[in-house]
């Protein structure tokens, strides 16, 4: 049961998060560092993602909702579930948000 529950947060959450970001960051022309640190946070919050989802059902329908319809900010995800991603997140957050950098 674990290992479905973990695929579908995967395919859910955490996969279109990534490839969102990536694509931001990309188009944005962020600077390698920036990408790679946020790639590297992504990965590391899959399976504390995984985790929370598989404790807390609720938490993760309402968080894939609310990312999926934009209430939520994507790389918020990361800050809440590793909280050391926040300086990844702060770095990259002129490129996603599309500021003049």
């Amino acid at each position: 049961m674990q290992d479905i529950v973990a695929a579908l947060v995967s395919f859910f959450l955490i996969q279109p998060l990534q490839a969102e970001m990536a694509e931001t960051l990309a188009t944005m022309r962020a600077p390698s560092a920036v990408v790679a640190q946020v790639a590297a946070c992504a990965q590391e919050a899959a399976p504390a993602v995984a985790r929370r989802a598989m404790a807390d059902p609720l938490w993760a329908a309402g968080t894939v909702v609310s990312v999926w319809i934009g209430q939520a900010q994507p790389e918020a995800l990361l800050v809440e579930v590793v909280p050391g991603c926040a300086p990844a997140v702060t770095a990259a957050r002129p490129f996603l948000r599309g500021d003049e950098v």
